[in-house]
């Protein structure tokens, strides 16, 4: 299974650094027009609890973008990902480490399973997977640079 990977070293504890992600997610993540979670945008993303991903959008419709599979701080957490346009059997999976260095965090982001998703399927605008992923690695490379200064 072919995966992005993106990393960026925050000033931060690896537990700071967790907090921010899982608590703060809906400030920092920078929404994309070619990777939009639902036709109506993405809304504002949060963590529900320990157990799933949803974006609440501005009709105050809740949408489950993912269920939680892994939430182990300060060191990992793991969750599915999914768009409205999804079929109820594509699933994509996001990891992310947080790796103390000194006294920062690497914090790294795989985003695995695009190449199960079809190249014709609408929310690949018909691009072969190498460009899809390109295309999705700087969305979130755009996000977790936010991310770094959300948490300055």
């Amino acid at each position: 299974m072919s995966a992005v990977l993106v990393a960026i070293r925050i000033p931060a504890t690896p537990q700071e650094a967790f907090d921010a992600f899982t608590d703060d997610i809906g400030l920092w993540w920078r929404p994309s027009a070619l990777f939009q979670l639902t036709p109506r945008g993405d809304g504002m993303l949060s963590f529900d609890g320990e157990t799933r991903l949803i974006a609440t959008l501005a009709s105050g419709k809740v949408f489950e973008i993912g269920k939680v599979t892994t939430w182990d701080p300060p060191h990992r957490l793991a969750f599915t990902w999914r768009q409205a346009n999804f079929t109820p059997d594509q699933i994509t999976s996001v990891e992310v480490t947080f790796e103390a260095l000194g006294e920062d965090t690497r914090v790294s982001v795989t985003h695995r399973g695009w190449d199960t998703i079809p190249q014709e399927h609408v929310a690949r605008h018909g691009f072969p997977l190498q460009a899809t992923q390109g295309h999705l690695a700087n969305v979130w490379r755009a996000s977790l640079t936010t991310f770094r200064d959300t948490v300055r």
